[in-house]
């Protein structure tokens, strides 16, 4: 009876084990780990199975818990993969975060969404437009053109601000086109 009790906790602690990342390849159709577990155990060409729409590089040292089903060790998965060093703290309940290792972050947070670029620009590609359906504000320039010709919107402002019209000599009415205007470069 002891044999069976035995065997039978030893299976079952062989269905899951807390593991620490070693490597990762990136490059195939689903992640490849390799991990080592308490004991020295390692284990090579883990798969580690990710939520769909989410990806990561898990760097080495991070955390998982791997899976082997029927506690066979031959053929386990990564069911989660996670990294304390760079977990974003203090969220409020409800709160969501996407995060990496160089601070870079986006925070669905209680009052609003916050992306941090940690220094890093921002870009969004591909698109054939961007739509805000609210006010913008920027505490920095606009500049439109930005890789050829292009200027700020500060200093087409000047442009406008300083513009003067001759009169046709009518009292007012019409008058010639602007001195400077506001065209592209």
């Amino acid at each position: 009876m002891a044999n069976l009790f035995h065997s039978l906790h030893q299976a079952i602690s062989n269905l899951l084990e807390r593991a620490v990342i070693r490597t990762t390849t990136t490059t195939a159709k689903c992640q490849v780990l390799q991990i080592s577990m308490p004991g020295g155990e390692g284990k090579s060409d883990i798969e580690h199975l990710e939520p769909y729409g989410f990806t990561s590089a898990p760097k080495a040292g991070a955390e998982a818990v791997a899976a082997y089903f029927d506690g066979d060790r031959s053929h386990g998965v990564v069911l989660v993969a996670s990294d304390r060093r760079y977990r974003i703290k203090g969220l409020a309940a409800g709160e969501v975060a996407i995060y990496d290792d160089i601070g870079q972050s986006v925070t669905l947070s209680r009052s609003g969404i916050v992306i941090n670029g940690a220094g890093n620009p921002v870009t969004v590609t591909n698109a054939p437009k961007a739509r805000f359906e609210m006010d913008i504000e920027a505490t920095g320039n606009i500049t439109d053109r930005c890789d050829s010709t292009g200027k700020t919107m500060a200093a087409m402002r000047r442009v406008f601000d300083s513009h003067t019209h001759d009169e046709n000599g009518d009292g007012g009415g019409t008058t010639d086109e602007p001195n400077q205007k506001m065209e592209d470069a």
